[in-house]
């Protein structure tokens, strides 16, 4: 009989490609997929190493997996084993192996065996998508330097992937729905030796191929008008924007580009082009050095916005940026103050916009029986769109919104 195996996936949309080509590598040498982790002969954990938090999540759930199956091998890999390898595996002696990204998995590697060699996953095939949409990352580190970031320390300068190799990836998928994710998305083609960006054309050619292209974190400053007018031409006018702050003394401590009315600008610029636009951003509170001064402005931002969709994280001391090297730091209770404030002003304006929906007719994607999303809402982000059982998953309906609860809108078939 075969052996088993489960992928645990945690962190972003691009682990989850990680642990996707780790799937196909591992069906290509003879496992089955486990009906879980309790079942299986192989359990690889795919961990996240951003902040503190998700260290902890993932350092719980090896754990956790451990103990809920103690004879399977146990693989710990991704963000946290790249950048804390050593440490890791001997802080984790559950662990059978700690590895790399895109390290070979297999059953009998033991602690003290010899290391096997590392590969590329980036270019490595995976199998089609069970669901109807489906992340495809397109490059893989950044050349960035944000102040608040380790990631350039650990996973590399940004090596972007040919267009054929991702228009090959796109074909195979046979997904309704692309959404193109890298740590610095509108970059993509620069490291290429052209010296230029090649974003636009390669959303262009997977346009092509699918039905819709949902493009994840874009850089402001790279989102010029060429941009602007690639995505709208796509008929999915949804716009990620990694913001962060917009306090000019904060932004230039965070060593990141632009201001509060530089984003209001360009939000604007779009919403001139089409005013069906939705936007995402981020924003991190407490950042050192952060004051009362620069926290209201992020709240006048917010409401001068009016982002569809908002997330606020907690500032993360990580070892070896530039922010571990700054003083100001923010009192936590005074961080969770800001945070909290922040959350329901958006949360307000999140609920009041999902409201505005009721009565309107839109197109929507079914991803499952009784969920389906518009244009407006990226998959296991954003909120959903209960829809009734007779739509079939993988189509596009038209649909009557006719309910709203939160972040979630009900409607019924047009």
């Amino acid at each position: 009989m075969p052996e088993s195996y489960w992928v645990e996936t945690l962190g972003c949309p691009k682990n989850q490609v990680d642990s996707d080509k780790l799937v196909g590598t591992l069906e290509v040498d003879g496992y089955v997929a486990a009906a879980s982790a309790a079942d299986a002969d192989l359990v690889v954990v795919n961990t996240c190493a951003f902040v503190a938090e998700a260290r902890q999540e993932s350092v719980d759930t090896v754990l956790a997996l451990s103990e809920a199956n103690p004879g399977a091998e146990l693989v710990v890999t991704g963000c946290m084993a790249e950048r804390y390898g050593d440490e890791l595996a001997e802080a984790l002696p559950e662990a059978d192996q700690v590895a790399g990204f895109g390290v070979p998995v297999s059953i009998g590697t033991k602690p003290g065996a010899p290391a096997p060699p590392s590969f590329d996953l980036l270019n490595l095939p995976r199998p089609p998508s069970a669901a109807p949409w489906a992340y495809i990352k397109i490059a893989e580190g950044c050349d960035r330097a944000c102040g608040f970031c380790a990631i350039p320390s650990f996973r590399g300068p940004q090596r972007s992937r040919s267009i054929e190799s991702i228009l090959t990836e796109t074909e195979s998928l046979g997904a309704r729905e692309v959404v193109l994710v890298a740590q610095d998305l509108a970059s993509y083609g620069r490291d290429q030796g052209t010296g230029t960006k090649d974003l636009v054309p390669l959303v262009a050619a997977v346009a092509e191929r699918v039905d819709w292209v949902r493009l994840l974190y874009l850089y402001p400053s790279e989102l010029d008008d060429r941009l602007i007018e690639t995505i709208l031409a796509t008929g999915v006018p949804y716009f990620d924007l990694s913001l962060q702050h917009v306090s000019p003394p904060l932004m230039r401590r965070m060593r990141r580009w632009g201001n509060g009315d530089k984003f209001l600008e360009r939000i604007a610029r779009i919403r001139e082009l089409e005013p069906e636009a939705a936007f995402r951003s981020n924003f991190i509170v407490g950042y050192p050095g952060e004051t009362e001064e620069d926290h209201d402005q992020l709240l006048d931002f917010v409401d001068a916005a009016q982002l569809d969709w908002c997330g606020f994280f907690a500032f993360s001391d990580e070892p070896g940026t530039y922010a571990a090297t700054l003083d100001g730091a923010v009192d936590a209770e005074l961080m969770r103050e800001r945070l909290s404030e922040l959350g329901e002003r958006q949360d307000y304006i999140t609920a009041r916009k999902r409201d505005e929906m009721i009565g309107r007719r839109v197109q929507v994607l079914v991803d499952e029986v009784g969920v389906a999303r518009s244009h407006r809402e990226a998959p296991e982000i954003d909120g959903v769109i209960a829809v009734p059982d007779a739509a079939q998953p993988g189509t596009f309906v038209d649909v009557d919104i006719v309910g709203a609860l939160g972040p979630d809108l009900e409607a019924v078939l047009a």
